[in-house]
């Protein structure tokens, strides 16, 4: 049994959300997707994404494969709209199937796992901060305020597919695990002690959790789209 919330808002400070998202239990597959505001068209990219991959997850593809068809699919699209600029967008993705859950992503949208009152952030960041980390010239808390901590190394319909590294992980599903997809501007905005304490109200539901979250984000600043999926075994 899964139950599962979401909800997406623009935020304070911007205009257009260029970020999405799609839950659907019977499939099984939950993603969020953050179109790159830098980038034209950025809204255009996300819902892209969505639409291919779970186009290509119904058609039986697997989640690296839906996600690298997307890349292809916004690529094309760029060129035949004959953009200056390239659209992009990050994902996380994640399915679920029985006692077993997968995650796949490109970019530093995030991907957290809740269980037994500790919270793990599962997907690591494709991100020129998180690459700073992985060297040691850079700390965790640095990362946070670093003034580029934005710049992302891998995008979709931004990276050429040969180049195209899509992460995946995957581990065991059990009943009162829960699983946060989200874009940047809830991580930005709401730390992980914060994240953690709402996922583990027993008196909330899932969709209150993601109420709460995101209007946690909007209390601290807003200050870009913001998306939560929270996907809960019961």
């Amino acid at each position: 049994m899964i139950e599962f919330g979401h909800l997406t808002h623009a935020g304070l400070r911007r205009q257009l959300n260029e970020d999405t998202y799609y839950g659907d239990a019977g499939l099984g597959l939950w993603l969020v997707a953050d179109g790159m505001g830098g980038a034209a068209c950025g809204e255009v990219a996300s819902a892209l994404a969505r639409e291919v991959i779970v186009r290509q997850v119904r058609a039986g593809s697997s989640l690296p494969d839906a996600i690298s068809r997307a890349g292809e699919q916004i690529i094309a699209q760029t060129r035949q709209r004959n953009d200056r600029l390239p659209m992009g967008t990050t994902v996380v993705c994640a399915r679920v199937t029985g006692t077993h859950f997968e995650l796949a992503w490109v970019g530093d949208s995030r991907a957290y796992l809740w269980h037994d009152g500790k919270l793990t952030q599962l997907s690591r960041d494709h991100s020129y901060v998180h690459e700073l980390i992985a060297k040691g010239a850079l700390t965790a808390e640095q990362a946070r305020l670093h003034p580029h901590r934005n710049v992302v190394t891998q995008a979709l319909g931004v990276t050429a597919p040969e180049h195209l590294n899509v992460a995946t992980l995957s581990g065991p599903w059990r009943p009162g695990m829960q699983l946060l997809l989200c874009s940047d501007g809830l991580t930005e905005e709401v730390g992980e002690t914060s994240i953690k304490a709402i996922l583990g109200d027993a008196d909330c539901s899932a969709q209150e959790c993601v109420d709460i979250l995101v209007a946690s984000a909007l209390d601290a600043g807003g200050g870009d789209n913001i998306t939560a999926v929270l996907v809960r075994g019961l």
